[in-house]
């Protein structure tokens, strides 16, 4: 089973980049792949569904 699946889910049927929803939570594009290849922790998971709040609502 692929990890974070959901979130990789949104990303792609919202036609959003891996850098757009780095840029959005502070991070390096590296950092949110390296991020995503496993379960994403609390803190990790709520920084990155906040960030995709944020670009999907100001779209």
């Amino acid at each position: 089973m692929e990890a974070n699946k959901s979130i990789r889910e949104l990303i792609y049927n919202e036609h959003l980049r891996n850098w757009e929803v780095a840029s959005a939570i502070g991070i390096y594009p590296s950092t949110l792949s390296v991020w995503l290849r496993t379960e994403l922790n609390e803190e990790r998971r709520e920084r990155v569904e906040k960030a995709l709040d944020q670009l999907i609502n100001n779209k």
